[in-house]
């Protein structure tokens, strides 16, 4: 009766999208974001039934997830969900291992679908890790990983990662953290290490000072260091829900389309200071926020 009546005035006819076919409007779904795709099952029934199809979450999920979770043990539990919006969800908010369940873990961001890693500290370079006076592995219950590093004491602090490129979501902007708790006499870092973070093809690193202790302990070096380095970043540790500390190392734009390698690093070696009482779960790498 309106598009009659709209016809009749001269006026453009109108028909509501919700008169469309299911596939049609999962098709228009899909190409929105997981966010977007959970607000539009509250428009109708249609809306609902076309959000949460399957064809709208296969989207949405990277295009070699099987791939990633086959490497994984819990391989068969996560390929026999209900849906693919199950699935979707369990991996963003369930990690899973992956390589041997030793040094990778990986899951998805939760707002985007973004592809996300956690390295652990048994796939970073640690220098002198592999000597017990100055590192030690050690289990923690809080972990993902069966072994987290212990730092006994160093003079020489320096702990570098890398991944290939192509392992994460093209045209993103990802930044990196360290994931670490310190133990209650953890001291020697200050003056604070120096964070890096690029890639090989990449113009120039993000470079920042990381100051490892939280913010309430050392207020007065948090004020002295940002007029002494104007055109660097710093960064201070948060709490994590999951009972670590994480402290932002860097940012990096992934342009994807080729297999490029990302370099993290994290040191301090011209100080001559005595560093002890850290422990490190590894470095996650995930999309920035906004």
């Amino acid at each position: 009766m309106m598009e009659k009546e709209n016809e009749r005035n001269g006026l453009p006819c109108v028909a509501e999208i919700s008169v469309l076919p299911e596939g049609c409007i999962s098709d228009i779904v899909s190409l929105t974001t997981p966010k977007d795709a959970c607000t539009a099952c509250a428009v109708s029934p249609i809306f609902r039934a076309a959000a949460e199809s399957n064809a709208v979450w296969e989207r949405f999920l990277p295009s070699d997830y099987q791939a990633i979770i086959a490497q994984s043990s819990s391989s068969l539990d996560s390929l026999n969900f209900s849906s693919k919006k199950h699935l979707y969800l369990s991996l963003s908010d369930n990690p899973i291992l992956i390589d041997d369940n030793r040094k990778q873990c990986f899951f998805l961001d939760k707002l985007s679908g973004k592809k996300c890693y956690l390295l652990s500290a048994r796939d970073l370079c640690i220098i002198w890790g592999d000597t017990p006076q100055y590192w030690r592995w050690v289990s923690q219950s809080e972990s993902r990983f069966p072994e987290v590093a212990e730092l006994n004491y160093v003079w020489w602090f320096d702990i570098r990662g890398k991944m290939s490129t192509s392992m994460l979501s093209p045209k993103t902007n990802y930044a990196a953290y360290l994931v670490f708790k310190l133990r209650r006499r953890a001291s020697g870092f200050n003056p604070p290490p120096k964070a890096s973070v690029g890639t090989t093809g990449g113009v120039e690193d993000y470079k920042q000072t990381v100051r490892l202790g939280l913010p309430a302990r050392e207020p007065r070096q948090q004020h002295q260091i940002v007029p002494s380095l104007p055109q660097q970043h710093n960064s201070h540790p948060k709490q994590r829900k999951d009972g670590w500390l994480e402290i932002k190392l860097g940012e990096f734009f992934n342009e994807g389309g080729e297999d490029d390698q990302l370099q993290i690093r994290l040191m301090e070696v011209e100080a001559g200071i005595v560093k002890s009482g850290l422990i490190v779960e590894g470095i996650e790498i995930r999309p920035t926020k906004g």
